[in-house]
C-alpha cells in the first residue's frame, strides 16, 4: 500500500505523534510534526510498555535500541496494605515473550520518547519543527491546509492530505478544531518521582515491578538500570495541589514508609485528567492517543493505546482513498477496545485501594489465583494485534 505523493500534519511529538510519523514513513508517505516545546520533553517518568505496543515498535524497527533503555522484569510482585512480603509475584519476563511474541518492559519515557525522535531523524520524509509558536489548520476538499508559526518568528504554509492531532490530553485538535470537550479531573493524583538505585536495597526486587496497595493509595517502583535510578508513583486521590505540597498517605506501612522516606520531598504531582470525546475526526483531521482517549492508568495502557492508534491508522490512511475515510474507519475499529480498556483501568483504580475488609476478600482471590491467572485475564490486552485487521 503505498503512500507516496501523500502527506500529513501531525500536532505533537510525543510517543502516539511520533509513532504515527513513523508508521507513515515507513509507508513511504510526507509528514511533518508540529511541537510546542524546544526539546523532547521528560515529563512523566517512568513507563510501562506491554507486548501489544511492544509488538508494533518492534515492527518499526526499534527492538535493539528499546533493549538498550529498557528493563524486562521477571515479575510483578504485590504487597498488600502493611506486607513485609510479596503477597503473589506474578509472571512476566520470558513467559510473556513465549505468551506474547513481545517483551513486557519498563523504561523512562523520554528514553522512548529519544528512541523514537532518532528514528524520526533517520527518514528524509519527516520533518520534526520545534518550538512552534501556534498552528491553525483548514480542511477543504483536497485536504487540509495548516498555517504555522515557527521557533523563528517565521511563518509557513503547509497542505497536506490530512492533519492528526496526537497533541495531548490538552489537545488543541479536540478543542479547537473538532470542538470536542475538556479534559476532566476527577480528584486523583499521580505523585512521581526518581531515586537512586541503591536507596532502594532491601526495600524491592531490582529485577521486577513492585507494586504496593494501600487503603485509598497503592504504589508503583520498578528500576531503570539505563539510568541508575528507580521509579516511583503514588497514586492518591485528592485535589489540585498547591505549590510545595508533597504526599501522605495514611497507614502506609513500614515499607512504604521507608520507600516514601528515600523520596523525601521530590515527588512531583501528576493531576489525572481523562478524555471521552464522542467525535475523533472531523473530515480529514482526526486525534489519536490521549488527545481522543486519556484514561486513568491503572492498567498502564496509555501510552500503548496511543502506539496502537498510530498502527491503525497509518496503514489505513496509505490504503484508503481519501483521510476522511481512513479517519472514520479507525475510529470504528478503535472506540470498543477503547471504551474496554478504559473500563478495566478504573475498576482496578478501585480495587487497588480497598479497604479492610473488602481488601482481605481481593487478596485471597488473588493468592488463589496464582502467578499466571493475569495471562489468561489479560490476554485479550496483551495478545492484541493491529496487523490482525478489523477482527483482531
Amino acid at each position: 500500500m503505498p503512500a507516496s505523493g501523500r502527506s500529513y500534519v501531525i500536532a505533537g511529538a510525543g510517543i502516539a505523534g511520533m509513532t504515527m510519523a513513523l508508521a507513515l514513513a515507513k509507508f513511504g508517505a510526507t509528514v511533518v510534526v508540529l511541537e510546542r516545546n524546544h526539546t523532547i520533553q521528560e515529563f512523566g517518568a517512568g513507563l510501562q510498555i506491554s507486548p501489544n505496543a511492544r509488538r508494533i515498535l518492534d515492527r518499526l524497527g526499534l527492538g535493539e535500541a528499546l533493549d538498550r533503555v529498557s528493563l524486562e522484569p521477571n515479575a510483578l510482585d504485590i504487597y498488600p496494605q502493611g506486607h513485609q512480603h510479596p503477597l503473589i509475584s506474578m509472571e512476566l519476563g520470558a513467559i510473556m515473550r513465549e505468551r506474547f511474541g513481545a517483551r513486557y518492559a519498563v523504561m523512562h519515557r523520554a528514553d522512548l520518547a529519544d528512541v523514537l525522535c532518532k528514528a524520526c531523524r533517520r527518514f528524509a520524509n519527516i520533518d520534526i519543527l520545534f518550538g512552534v509558536r501556534s498552528w491553525d489548520v483548514v480542511t477543504h476538499a483536497r485536504g487540509v491546509t495548516v498555517a504555522i508559526d515557527e521557533a523563528d518568528g517565521q511563518s509557513r504554509t503547509v497542505r497536506a492530505n490530512g492533519f492528526i492531532g496526537a497533541d495531548g490530553v490538552h489537545s488543541q485538535t479536540r478543542l479547537s478544531v473538532l470542538e470536542g470537550p475538556a479534559a476532566q479531573f476527577r480528584g486523583r493524583i499521580a505523585w512521581r518521582c526518581l531515586v537512586p538505585v541503591d536507596s532502594m536495597a532491601g526495600q524491592i526486587a531490582l529485577d521486577r515491578v513492585s507494586v504496593f496497595f494501600g487503603s485509598g493509595f497503592h504504589l508503583v517502583c520498578y528500576p531503570l538500570p539505563h539510568r541508575k535510578q528507580v521509579n516511583l508513583a503514588l497514586f492518591m486521590p485528592g485535589g489540585m495541589p498547591k505549590d510545595g505540597e508533597q504526599p501522605r498517605p495514611a497507614r502506609p506501612g513500614q515499607r512504604v514508609s521507608t520507600i516514601l522516606g528515600a523520596a523525601g520531598d521530590g515527588w512531583t504531582p501528576w493531576p489525572m485528567y481523562t478524555v471521552d470525546a464522542p467525535d475523533w475526526h472531523q473530515g480529514n483531521i482526526g486525534i489519536i492517543g490521549d488527545a481522543a482517549h486519556a484514561m486513568v492508568p491503572f492498567q498502564a495502557q496509555g501510552a500503548a493505546m496511543g502506539i496502537e492508534d498510530a498502527a491503525t491508522l497509518a496503514p489505513l490512511l496509505a490504503g484508503t482513498e481519501t483521510a476522511e475515510t481512513a479517519m472514520s474507519r479507525y475510529a470504528e475499529l478503535r472506540k470498543p477496545r477503547i471504551r474496554r480498556v478504559a473500563a478495566l483501568s478504573a475498576e482496578n483504580g478501585r480495587i487497588f485501594h480497598m479497604a479492610w475488609p473488602l481488601s482481605m476478600a481481593r487478596d485471597a482471590v488473588m493468592r488463589l489465583q496464582g502467578p499466571r491467572a493475569h495471562l489468561r485475564r489479560l490476554d485479550w490486552v496483551y495478545a492484541h494485534d493491529v496487523g490482525d485487521g478489523p477482527g483482531a
